[in-house]
């Protein structure tokens, strides 16, 4: 990996950007390895926790490749088919964003299930100063997250949100001090992770599913998670537990 530093623990991936000479700006080949990180996660199913080395999550995407860019370049969607593979993942993603999280990074940091963030957080869509849209997810991503209001002025307006009005957005859930935030991100982590894992995958699964196909969805994975040896043993727990007290 020459853009990312990984720590690959048993149930969960830390995926670092590591360009901090241009801010972790994403670069084709970045976007390259954390398509390769996608694919053992596909295969191999555990939580993603994204972050950024040299304080900032991301700037955005890297500007003097996208200059060089396009209509061919922009119609194969190289950053949006990305993203959008993150936030299929089998698995919860985790972005623990400290610093600029911009245009681009934004978009990255919309695609995962959760984000925290540090106080000192800049998040935002600036595209529109560059001439062009954000076409990698925040367009339909962040009206469902904050509503049509404040994304309209995030990405018409220019708008960046602090880390403190982030949260209070609910666009992040949780704020840490930048040297807590990744101590922050694995708390989180650890508390998927004591869940079952086939459980939280058909929820997350579920929880993506188009509104037509509710009930069914629900009804067929629960089908398949009753049947689980997991259910029977957590549940069995439980009641034992119950009757000691």
């Amino acid at each position: 990996m020459q853009r990312l530093l990984i720590e690959d623990g048993p149930d969960r991936v830390v995926a670092t950007l590591n360009r901090p000479e241009t801010r972790n700006a994403i670069d084709q080949t970045m976007v390259d390895e954390l398509h390769e990180v996608c694919e053992w996660l596909e295969r191999e199913p555990r939580i993603l926790v994204l972050a950024g080395a040299g304080g900032t999550f991301a700037s955005g995407a890297d500007i003097g490749e996208l200059r060089e860019r396009g209509a061919a370049d922009a119609r194969s969607g190289i950053n949006v088919g990305l993203f959008v593979r993150i936030a299929a993942l089998p698995m919860p993603v985790i972005a623990a964003i400290d610093g600029y999280a911009l245009g681009g990074g934004a978009e990255l940091a919309y695609a995962a299930d959760f984000r925290i963030g540090s106080p000192r957080l800049r998040i935002g869509n600036p595209e529109t100063g560059l001439g062009i849209i954000a076409a990698a997810g925040a367009l339909w991503r962040l009206p469902e997250l904050v509503g049509e209001p404040l994304a309209k002025e995030m990405v018409l307006a220019g708008r960046v949100l602090t880390g403190v009005e982030a949260l209070d957005v609910r666009l992040v859930t949780e704020l840490h001090e930048p040297d807590a935030l990744l101590a922050g991100a694995h708390a989180l982590a650890d508390r998927i992770a004591a869940n079952d894992p086939l459980a939280t995958r058909y929820t997350k699964s579920v929880l993506r599913a188009a509104r037509s196909e509710h009930p069914r969805a629900e009804l067929e994975a629960q089908a398949v998670l009753f049947e689980s040896p997991e259910k029977l043993r957590r549940m069995t727990e439980f009641l034992e537990r119950r009757a000691q007290r």
